[in-house]
C-alpha cells in the first residue's frame, strides 16, 4: 500500500525519525515552549505516541503480512496504552516529586534547626534544618545579638537574602 506516494514503511519509518528529532529538540529548548504549552496536553505524550505508534507501524509492515489499515489500528492501540502508562506510572509521579523538593527561603521562618557552626553575637554561623526532603544548611545571625554555641537547638525568626535570623528555641518559645 503506498500513502502520499510512498510506500507505508517508509512514512512509518519517517515519522519514526522526525518525531525524534522533535523529541530531542523539545529536550533542549522545552523550557522555553513551556509557557506557550501551559494548560494544554504534555508534548512528551504527543512526541510518544507518534514514535510508539511509527515504529509498531514500520515493524508490523515489515514483520507481517496483515492489511495496512489493520496495522495502523493495532499500532494505535498500542502506542495508546503504552503512553497512557508512560503518563501515569513516569510523568505525574516525577512531577509531584520535582515540586516536593522545592522550598522558597520564606518557608524556612518558623521551622526549628540546629547551630552546627556556633553563631557569634555580631557575625555568622551555619545552621541545620532537617526535613523529610533532605537537610538544607543554611548561614544564620543571632536575632537578638546573643552569641548562640553550636549545638543548640534555634528557632528561625526571619530569612533575608539567604541568611537566616535565629534565636535559641527556648527563649523564643516564651516570646511568642
Amino acid at each position: 500500500m503506498e500513502l502520499f506516494g510512498l510506500p507505508v514503511e517508509t512514512v512509518y519509518f519517517y515519522a519514526l525519525i522526525f518525531s525524534g528529532a522533535v523529541t530531542l529538540l523539545y529536550l533542549f529548548f522545552g523550557d522555553a515552549l513551556s509557557g506557550l504549552l501551559d494548560g494544554l496536553i504534555n508534548p512528551v505524550l504527543i512526541f510518544s505516541f507518534i514514535a510508539i505508534f511509527s515504529a509498531a507501524g514500520y515493524a508490523a509492515e515489515v514483520l507481517t503480512s496483515f492489511h495496512s489499515i489493520l496495522i495502523a489500528v493495532i499500532s494505535a492501540i498500542i502506542s495508546l496504552i503504552l503512553v497512557i502508562l508512560l503518563n501515569i506510572f513516569v510523568l505525574i509521579p516525577l512531577s509531584a516529586a520535582e515540586e516536593s523538593l522545592v522550598y522558597k527561603e520564606t518557608d524556612l521562618r518558623g521551622r526549628t534547626g540546629t547551630v552546627i557552626t556556633t553563631v557569634p553575637e555580631d557575625g555568622y554561623g551555619e545552621v541545620l534544618i532537617e526535613s523529610i526532603s533532605g537537610r538544607i544548611a543554611k548561614p544564620a545571625v543571632s536575632f537578638n545579638k546573643r552569641t548562640i554555641p553550636s549545638g543548640s537547638k534555634v528557632l528561625v525568626i526571619d530569612v533575608a537574602d539567604g541568611v537566616l535570623e535565629v534565636g535559641l528555641y527556648e527563649e523564643m518559645e516564651n516570646f511568642y
